[in-house]
């Protein structure tokens, strides 16, 4: 029996899986190294901004998923840390537009690197080579998956 011999998956049991294991995965690297009581949403809003630029309150709430008003509370605590910076838009001075900060970068690398330097530890030692450029062939399917969840 090849590939396109074998029954698709069913959709309601992967998406339970899938939920099972990257909801372990992010919470084994959460809990191995706390970012100074920064929450997952704010870290969330971080990356974002660090990886998209500098944006709204009102369209990262959109991007986010989460109210208007969650975002402005995540926000002010990111603000009031250090971690994102607040200026009138340039062409529009009655909006406003959200930048990470040099702290908020730096808080970001050493989150990422710390993960990143976790997760290739264990790939290197518990999975095959394989095994790993198997892994690999699933990421734009994963991806793609979040982007339209």
């Amino acid at each position: 029996m090849d590939e396109t011999d074998r029954p698709a998956a069913d959709a309601q049991e992967l998406a339970a899986e899938l939920q099972l294991v990257v909801g372990r995965t992010a919470r084994s690297l959460r809990q191995a190294h706390p970012v100074g009581n920064v929450a997952l949403s704010e870290i969330s809003v971080l990356s974002r901004l660090d990886r998209e630029g500098p944006d709204s309150p009102s369209s990262l709430a959109e991007a986010e998923r989460v109210r208007p008003q969650a975002m402005a509370v995540t926000l002010a605590t990111l603000e009031e840390r250090g971690l994102v910076s607040r200026r009138q838009h340039p062409d529009d001075g009655r909006r406003v537009v959200v930048a990470v900060t040099d702290a908020g970068r730096t808080l970001l690398i050493g989150r990422r690197s710390e993960s990143v330097r976790r997760i290739a530890a264990v790939l290197d030692a518990e999975f095959t080579p394989t095994e790993r450029d198997a892994m690999l062939a699933v990421l734009p399917l994963l991806n793609r998956l979040a982007e339209r969840l």
